[in-house]
């Protein structure tokens, strides 16, 4: 059934938790884990699954995800036949370009949506982060006759990411969908959504001319949340590592999960690889006298200093006598002599001048945009 499937994922939530992180560039395109991208584990557990044929909905800032994309070659999507489809958004009499919400998005695609020949649609967002195949969740949506799957992982409701897009499901013994609750305040429970959802593309279409045709163009709220009782949505869980990039916070902890080693094997799984773009850099060089453990080291950085506990995506430079620790350097950050970094989170191409000191924390990390010199 799988290879009966396409993709379509939507890449313009908006979420003013993430800061400066989005403040050029979608959620899809924030940096995670060394040297990939957020939408880069959606498109590659997609492609494992043996879908070939995905659209990326693009909304706004999305310059850096279509540079990131290309062509899709790194997924093996550049095809004759379906391959990857980016779809900004464009002014017509009907679409303004604007979109009010996800129904409104995806129903300014359809035409993409109904020229593709297969019969099942897998939708995703794009700020929750995991790595598996989609083939057991297809395989239980068709044994159990569902309308809508739903993928989710059990996250304690004493313990959430946070309350953006916090989709919690009370499920009965078979494992329908009994009940949806967003955003919580206190939630019942600890099903939440990995904001993953199959259906019959005949059904989304015909959902979507419903919610619009009374002014509803929230996906979550006006169709799932108000259609609990009359469609049948059973939810398919999800048992491995998943990190939700809904704040600041969040995308620090996850980031710095990736250093226990049971996280990097399972989401960097050999059996399901992730892929992203190619970048041919020389190999991380350290030079005499540099002090590096515990730590994420992408190709390209020059580690002449001391590095603990920490992301070092490609390019970094870490200057002699100076201490990293704790910390996440995007590409091309350069920390320079005797510089003291703990709990910071520094952008693309961000500058620290010699003998500078920051230092936030856990639960409050410093950041710096992008291009910043201080």
């Amino acid at each position: 059934m799988i290879g009966d499937t396409f993709g379509l994922i939507y890449t313009g939530e908006s979420n003013m938790e993430l800061r400066d992180l989005t403040h050029s560039r979608s959620v899809a395109a924030v940096p995670f884990g060394g040297r990939y991208r957020c939408i880069d584990f959606l498109l590659s557990c997609m492609v494992n699954s043996g879908i070939i044929n995905v659209g990326v909905i693009a909304q706004k800032n999305y310059h850096s995800l279509m540079d990131h994309l290309g062509s899709g070659k790194e997924w093996d999507l550049n095809r004759k036949r379906d391959g990857l489809f980016i779809l900004p958004p464009f002014m017509t009499r009907e679409n303004t370009g604007i979109y009010k919400g996800t129904v409104d998005a995806l129903r300014s695609c359809m035409g993409y949506i109904r020229r593709s020949p297969q019969r099942y649609i897998l939708l995703t967002g794009s700020h929750v982060i995991y790595n598996t195949t989609y083939n057991k969740m297809a395989e239980q949506h068709i044994t159990t006759g569902a309308d809508i799957t739903i993928m989710y992982s059990r996250n304690s409701a004493a313990e959430p990411d946070g309350q953006y897009d916090d989709l919690r499901l009370t499920l009965d013994e078979t494992g329908r969908v009994t009940d949806l609750a967003l955003n919580p305040y206190r939630p019942k429970s600890d099903a939440q959504s990995c904001d993953a959802f199959l259906m019959e593309k005949t059904l989304l279409e015909y959902l979507l001319e419903e919610s619009v045709s009374h002014a509803n163009y929230d996906f979550t709220r006006d169709i799932l949340l108000k259609k609990t009782e009359t469609l049948r949505m059973f939810g398919w869980e999800y048992k491995g590592y998943v990190a939700r990039i809904n704040s600041l916070e969040s995308y620090f902890k996850h980031n710095m999960a990736l250093l226990n080693r049971s996280v990097s094997e399972d989401l960097f799984n050999p059996e399901h690889p992730i892929y992203t773009k190619v970048k041919d850099e020389v190999p991380a060089y350290y030079a005499k006298g540099a002090a590096v453990s515990n730590s994420f080291v992408a190709d390209g950085c020059i580690i002449e200093g001391e590095v603990e506990n920490s992301v070092l995506f490609r390019g970094v430079r870490v200057a002699k006598g100076a201490s990293v620790k704790n910390s996440i350097l995007m590409q091309a950050a350069e920390v320079q002599e005797q510089c003291a970094l703990d709990h910071v989170v520094l952008d693309k191409s961000v500058i620290i001048k010699r003998g500078r000191s920051l230092k936030g924390y856990d639960n409050f990390p410093i950041i710096l945009r992008k291009g910043t010199v201080l």
